[in-house]
């Protein structure tokens, strides 16, 4: 291990060379906003401002995993850490924990064949994604296909999409979702479910010997412009982690391409999507068969978190860890509109970052009233599937046993002054009590997730769930949408308008209107959740009817 991470150094090394000659002037520009000595000086919106129109400026390209715009943020991010005088705990007394990763990128003319009583060719973008693009991206024969309903294995619900059929070496084709039910004891009632997730069919299919999914977006595709977003967000490279086994074939088919597929089958497309809205799926072998025909780019790079800490003052309770995480990664550059090719992601998470190290400082000039210790942790690769986090919580630079708590930053209060706070998770641990101890000192309410969004799947879309499947109680403090200057429909149209034009495009820039007044009670709010959890005389823990324990042994 210590022998290959000495090779992905050396290939950083000399990467950063060629970096360094192609892009002096940045660092040069960087180097002399950064290294200067600061003086201590209370929160404010100008430091913020600072790392915000950095991370979130054209220069950094978009801040994509593995490219040079991800890297000049890490170096940013590593310099403003010892600025900051953290102590690093990244690979040889850097700031960087290097994660081997391995990229895939679809060319343009790849398709697929579907043959049955004649042959039809799917184009990419127009027809079909990648979801993942897996192992198997060549076939020279063709390959058979079973429709499996939601492609769901429940046995604690009695529920087997795949009961009646045999998938061994095939492609599996489902529908997204999963049975729909108003009882809570079946499939979570008018909540997701893990099983309703892409994430969890995949490895259900791969379970049963399938060599490949397809999934068809019915809920979250209904409109062209629905496939038009969705085709943004697959645009980018596919990134796993190198050491884990590469991901399963998976494709997306627009739902207007359902017929070619269904052709000459025992149900045809309109049959099935009858069965899907009557709640009653059934599972039968298509006469389809795919012909795989990809073109793609592949690459093995490393990517770094950035991490630092600063050691608590309690001798008792020094040796426990308290985990303040972002991810500075976004999407990096894709697919252009209105000439605007770069995803800047400023509220996703540019603006958390920005706030990460806003605390970072504080905390550093305030290091005596800590009793735990506090580890900032940057992470990389959340765009493409918590990998940074996954990998931290896999390779911790510590016991594991040690890290108490998470807090993650993913976004932050830009709207307007705020009446209210969510703790997305506070739910299933102890955290949920300091929570609404801080908000009470702050004058502050604690407010459920509003109905208008998802609050089961708020907690799954973040870096707080990788902290969470390892054991961790972990959480992310929101802002309500009980606004000083908007009411309630107003908040949640502002909202809406954002995830509907803003988020996961180029127009997520800093072009956008901020509301630093919110932004820096947003950050106290944090300084104030953070100091209370590093200094609770009492052991945090999971709620016992949380589904997330830490393991026993």
């Amino acid at each position: 291990m210590i022998k290959k991470y000495v090779i992905y150094q050396s290939a950083l090394y000399l990467y950063g060379i060629v970096l360094i000659k192609c892009y002096n002037k940045i660092f040069l520009f960087l180097l002399a906003m950064i290294i200067v000595p600061q003086a201590n000086y209370p929160q404010d919106s100008t430091t913020i401002k600072k790392h915000l129109n950095y991370l979130g400026s054209d220069l950094f390209e978009g801040r994509g995993t593995g490219t040079i715009g991800g890297e000049l943020s890490a170096k940013y991010l590593a310099l403003c850490s010892n600025n900051y005088e953290l102590l690093p705990m990244g690979y040889e007394n850097t700031f960087y924990q290097y994660i081997p990763m391995h990229g895939i990128k679809p060319k343009d003319d790849s398709k697929i064949i579907i043959i049955n009583n004649t042959k039809d060719t799917l184009q990419i973008k127009k027809d079909f994604q990648f979801y993942h693009v897996g192992g198997r991206m060549f076939a020279p024969n063709s390959i058979s296909l079973v429709f499996v309903g939601y492609g769901i294995a429940a046995p604690e619900f009695n529920y087997d999409d795949y009961e009646n059929v045999n998938v061994a070496g095939k492609i599996v084709l489902f529908f997204e979702g999963e049975p729909s039910s108003n009882n809570p004891e079946y499939f979570n009632g008018i909540y997701p479910s893990n099983y309703s997730f892409a994430g969890t069919k995949q490895k259900i299919a791969l379970s049963k010997g399938a060599v490949g999914t397809i999934q068809i977006p019915t809920y979250s595709c209904q409109l062209d412009s629905d496939w038009e977003k969705l085709n943004q967000e697959f645009f980018f490279e596919d990134i796993s982690l190198a050491y884990l086994p590469t991901p399963l074939l998976s494709i997306l088919l627009n739902p207007k391409s359902g017929e070619l597929i269904f052709n000459s089958s025992k149900f045809s497309f309109n049959s099935v999507m009858e069965m899907f809205q009557d709640n009653k799926m059934k599972s039968f072998e298509l006469e389809s068969k795919l012909l795989l025909e990809p073109k793609y780019d592949r690459r093995d790079f490393v990517a770094p978190n950035v991490v630092g800490y600063l050691q608590g003052t309690d001798n008792k309770l020094n040796d426990e860890f308290i985990v303040i995480s972002a991810h500075y990664d976004h999407l990096g550059v894709g697919l252009a509109i209105e000439s605007d090719s770069v995803y800047n992601g400023v509220f996703d998470n540019a603006i958390g970052v920005s706030a990460l190290l806003e605390l970072a400082k504080l905390f550093s000039e305030n290091n005596s009233s800590l009793k735990r210790s506090i580890i900032f942790l940057f992470v990389t690769g959340e765009e493409k599937g918590l990998l940074g986090s996954s990998y931290f919580v896999d390779h911790p630079p510590i016991p594991k046993e040690k890290i108490v708590a998470n807090i993650n930053i993913d976004g932050l209060a830009v709207i307007d002054d705020f009446n209210s706070v969510v703790g997305i998770g506070s739910e299933f641990s102890s955290l949920k009590k300091i929570l609404v101890e801080t908000a009470k000192k702050n004058k502050l309410n604690v407010d459920e997730i509003p109905s208008e969004f998802d609050s089961y799947e708020s907690f799954f879309h973040s870096d707080q769930l990788s902290f969470a499947l390892a054991g961790i109680p972990s959480i992310l403090i929101s802002d309500g949408i009980d606004y000083v200057n908007y009411n309630r429909e107003a908040a949640v149209m502002k909202w809406m308008d954002y995830i509907k034009d803003k988020y996961h495009s180029p127009f997520d820039d800093l072009s956008q209107k901020i509301n630093y007044k919110a932004v820096k009670k947003h950050i106290k709010i944090l300084y104030d959740f953070i100091l209370e959890t590093a200094n609770s005389e009492n052991q945090i823990e999971w709620n016992n009817s949380s589904p997330y324990q830490r393991d026993k042994k």
